[in-house]
């Protein structure tokens, strides 16, 4: 018989998901569930899901989950990690959700080191809610809300939150990655991976931002989309490893 290569992570429900062709939350979900499997912790993670595109995550993890009000998924996830702290604890968040309505709850997260890993997806739009610019909109990007594109003297800058996040003490391994190729996605694999081996460490808090795209609102193919982060969006949010204290020892 055949040695089988590629099988669905257990970690990763069979079930059909609610995104829209092109969406590339697929792909996270199942980097981030070959992570959670290949460091056998799959009996101990609970996720924390958000308000936004990936609010019914918790229905495609095969794992404890719990559902977070609209912005405050670091919130919740800091009462589950202090009360189970044997636990390895994540959230799964947006731009609109993590760098608009919940950029206090991430802010101070990081910055009294709490235990918990965020992945945190950006695809420079709000999806669920119909396309309205976000705080990571580029400038003169077209959304629902800037249909004439993002004005600096209006609206100002995109936010880099990996960068913000990486000035706090507590905040231990910052990246931001993408998963627009394949090459992009196996790094993007071992950003997560690192990720929660801070957490297992102790170390302290760490984020993953993961650049993706949005056709949909974009009002582009899946190829197009692709094509426009790698042109405009890589430029705006570089790549790159912007925080790694390493090992902390106690």
């Amino acid at each position: 018989m055949a040695e089988k290569l590629f099988a669905r992570p257990q970690s990763l429900l069979d079930v059909s998901t609610h995104y829209c062709p092109g969406c590339q939350h697929g792909i996270i979900h199942r980097l981030v569930a070959e992570v959670i499997d290949e460091l056998g912790i799959q009996k101990k993670t609970i996720g924390v899901v958000p308000v936004g595109c990936s609010v019914l995550a918790d229905q495609y993890f095969n794992i404890d989950s719990q559902q977070a009000a609209h912005g405050r998924a670091p919130a919740v996830a800091t009462g589950i990690k202090r009360v189970h702290p044997e636990n390895v604890v994540f959230t799964y968040q947006g731009d609109g959700d993590i760098a608009a309505i919940g950029m206090a709850e991430v802010v101070h997260a990081a910055a009294r080191g709490e235990k918990i890993t965020t992945i945190f997806v950006n695809n420079a739009i709000y999806g669920m809610t119909g396309g309205q610019m976000a705080p990571t909109t580029l400038v003169n990007q077209v959304t629902a809300t800037s249909p004439y594109g993002r004005q600096l003297a209006v609206a100002g800058s995109p936010i880099r939150l990996s960068e913000l996040l990486a000035t706090l003490d507590g905040a231990k391994y910052i990246a931001r990655v993408s998963v627009n190729d394949p090459a992009n996605m196996t790094k993007a694999k071992k950003a997560i991976k690192t990720a929660f081996e801070v957490q297992i460490r102790g170390e302290g808090f760490a984020l993953v931002e993961v650049l993706a795209t949005c056709p949909t609102n974009w009002g582009k193919t899946p190829v197009e989309a692709k094509t426009w982060l790698k042109e405009n969006m890589l430029p705006q949010f570089p790549l790159g490893v912007y925080k790694n204290i390493g090992e902390v020892k106690q």
